[in-house]
């Protein structure tokens, strides 16, 4: 995600992007690009390809396995669409059309680059809140659980989640678009952008999620020195949700470490009269973008589950019979 952080032209002249040049007042990409840009799009190309491929093998494994279709899982699938959006739409639109670009000359391109960008990582901050939600409940209220979320719920959570995403990614945007009539930058305009935006889209999702794991955590260490006087079944099960839930809040963790930062950056600098260099805004949201590729190494390294289905399809084996209902754990 990015923002429109104000910069007046000299700065961002004075801190070119290695890829662009100015050629008769027209901010674009370079002929001859240097070694610097050559080594940089190298990178952001396979950051790209990794966070593609990652996500496909998350909504392969999740879709073609009986045993993985749970509510929580469709979850992640919905998490793993937007995911694989930010590497097929954002991580080329930024490579074509960069911050440092658009805030010297916006065009259509920018705007839509803007909105897509804001709308995929407010959902992505979306369905971890619904994730929370969901091992709120199989955590702490494992009696209600399948009756408080169904496959009925998690469809409507999905459905919110996106619809949500998409109206405050456009809501900020048209917002944008009366900075070019004010000679400076416009109150209102600053505080959508820089304030009502990162609150609705990071801030208080954020909050949200931290206090709902902060209490599933006291209540797993409530169950686990209560673990003992039951069964065996139910102590597996208990393991099986506290593992998942630990994996869960592990992906929360490394949300908000690569997030923060950014948010940061373009919250309070408007509001102090300070102003963030471009090189570090832009190094900060390419940060964020790299996230939606860390997910699906965070299931590999904690799900033995998604290991036995990711070699299974990179194998082909699924290819060459019926593994539908193949037990993975």
């Amino acid at each position: 995600m990015e923002s429109k952080v104000t910069v007046n032209r000299t700065e961002v002249v004075t801190g070119l992007h290695p890829c662009y040049v100015i050629e008769d007042s027209n901010y674009r990409l370079t002929n001859s690009p240097s070694i610097a840009c050559v080594f940089l799009y190298a990178f952001l190309a396979l950051l790209s390809i990794f966070t593609i491929c990652g996500n496909l093998l998350v909504l392969i494994a999740v879709i073609y396995f009986k045993q993985l279709q749970t509510p929580t899982n469709s979850l992640i699938i919905s998490l793993a669409v937007a995911d694989l959006l930010v590497g097929i739409l954002v991580f080329p639109l930024s490579m074509a059309f960069s911050l440092s670009s658009c805030l010297y000359h916006e065009g259509l391109f920018c705007k839509v680059r803007y909105s897509v960008d804001i709308s995929l990582s407010t959902c992505s901050i979306l369905n971890l809140c619904c994730i929370s939600v969901d091992r709120y409940y199989a955590i702490c209220q494992p009696l209600t659980y399948q009756t408080k979320i169904s496959h009925h719920v998690v469809v409507i959570m999905i459905l919110v989640s996106w619809g949500v995403s998409g109206i405050i990614g456009i809501s900020v945007t048209i917002a944008g678009l009366n900075n070019g009539k004010c000679e400076e930058s416009c109150l209102i305009d600053v505080l959508v952008e820089n304030a009502v935006g990162p609150v609705l889209s990071f801030y208080l999702p954020v909050i949200t999620m931290l206090c709902i794991y902060l209490k599933i955590f006291c209540v797993a260490r409530r169950q686990a020195r209560s673990i003992q006087n039951t069964t065996k079944s139910g102590e597996t099960a208990s393991k099986k949700e506290r593992k998942a839930t630990k994996t869960l809040a592990i992906v929360l963790g490394v949300f908000i470490l690569c997030w923060t930062p950014f948010f940061i950056s373009i919250t309070f600098p408007p509001f102090t009269g300070d102003s963030v260099p471009v090189p570090v805004t832009e190094t900060l949201n390419w940060l964020t973008l790299a996230n939606s590729m860390l997910n699906p190494f965070i299931y590999a390294f904690f799900y033995s589950w998604f290991r036995s289905a990711v070699r299974m399809i990179i194998c082909g084996k699924i290819l060459h019979g019926d593994f539908t209902n193949t037990k993975l754990f």
